[in-house]
């Protein structure tokens, strides 16, 4: 079978929301390298030291770019940016742990941000299509759900059911902004909807630092917090170059539709550490070892307020598996080795300063 080819002829400028995030600055750059003009929408176009980076790549790329001020709550901000566009890269939305309130912090920019995008798509002539950043966590909420998809392997059939405001608010956030863009895309018939659902994003950002939670994760390998064992969570795990390919792919194949799962392998948190000992030997106090679940079940909640009783109860000891054939079929991805963006990305870490020998 043919591989579909991307058709990236098409002058017209592509709006990337939140073009400062981790995912977006890889977008932004493989848009710049096709050519493209870069709509790029911000909370704060002055703040030079944000954008830095962007306009470093620009100048060195093709393509060009413009800033345009926009947020995800602020109802026809996105009016602006997407005048004259084509295709729209909707990836802005939160991903932190550090929550007080989850309506406010996660649920709410995450889902009236994505409504937000789409009425102004609905106002804007010139779209075409919307690709969404979604998650795998749209997918699933805690790893015990994936036993309940046939063969035990998660799709892009599949929505995650289980999480709540109380229990994985970034999961719900995510299944509920994405419920609401096929909403809001199922209400009109002029612009096509597809999303990307990624699993964990790893490799290291096109900014000198960048924030994201899987940042923190990698962060937490080598500083000691993890130096007693890690708990057996397994997750799919996925290069950031591959996640912001499928975007363009999303945005550009004619013949793409729907959610694509964007996974390459399943790993664990001892999987990281291991990959991480064997380039940097015993210099930093990777994980060694599983903490038993038990202990985690009961010490959990003390060490991490994330980790609760009920999420260890259904993550911890549970295998985790997805599907990424839709990914390869109808975008022609073909998948980096997760290794080295491993160790690109504790690089990072390193370089900034955020971990000490």
């Amino acid at each position: 079978m043919s591989q579909p080819t991307p058709d990236y002829s098409s002058k017209a400028p592509v709006l990337v929301t939140g073009a400062t995030g981790y995912l977006a600055g890889w977008i932004v750059k493989r848009l710049l390298e096709e050519g493209k003009t870069v709509h790029a929408a911000v909370r704060d176009p002055s703040n030079k030291q944000k954008i830095a980076h962007l306009d470093e790549m620009a100048a060195e790329l093709p393509g060009e770019i413009k800033y345009f001020k926009a947020d995800l709550l602020d109802e026809g901000s996105f009016d602006e940016a997407m005048a004259g566009c084509e295709v729209v890269m909707h990836t802005a939305s939160p991903f932190t742990s550090n929550i007080t309130d989850p309506q406010r912090d996660l649920v709410d920019p995450a889902v009236k941000g994505t409504r937000n995008v789409l009425q102004s798509a609905n106002r804007t002539d010139s779209v075409k299509r919307v690709v969404v950043t979604s998650s795998c966590a749209a997918i699933y909420g805690d790893a015990v759900d994936v036993s309940r998809s046939p063969g035990h392997v998660l799709t892009e059939e599949d929505w995650n059911t289980t999480s709540r405001l109380d229990h994985q608010a970034y999961a719900y956030s995510k299944v509920e902004a994405e419920k609401a863009a096929w909403e809001k895309a199922k209400a009109q018939d002029r612009w096509k909807l597809v999303t990307i659902n990624p699993s964990l994003i790893l490799g290291s950002g096109t900014a000198k630092t960048q924030t994201s939670e899987s940042f923190n994760l990698v962060k937490q390998a080598g500083d000691g917090t993890f130096k007693m064992g890690v708990p057996k969570m397994e997750i799919g795990m996925v290069d950031v170059r591959d996640v912001a390919e499928a975007h363009l792919r999303a945005g550009y194949i004619e013949a793409a539709e729907g959610r694509h799962i964007v996974s390459n392998d399943t790993h664990d948190f001892l999987y990281i550490c291991e990959v991480l000992r064997q380039k940097y030997g015993d210099k930093y106090p990777f994980a060694k070892g599983y903490l038993p679940k038990w202990l985690v079940w009961l010490i959990g909640p003390v060490a991490n307020k994330a980790l609760t009783r009920e999420m260890v109860a259904k993550n911890v000891d549970h295998p985790w598996a997805a599907d990424n054939t839709k990914s390869k079929r109808e975008l022609g991805l073909t998948y980096h080795p997760v290794e080295p963006a491993i160790e690109a990305m504790f690089q990072q870490v390193l370089d900034a300063g955020l971990v000490k020998k």
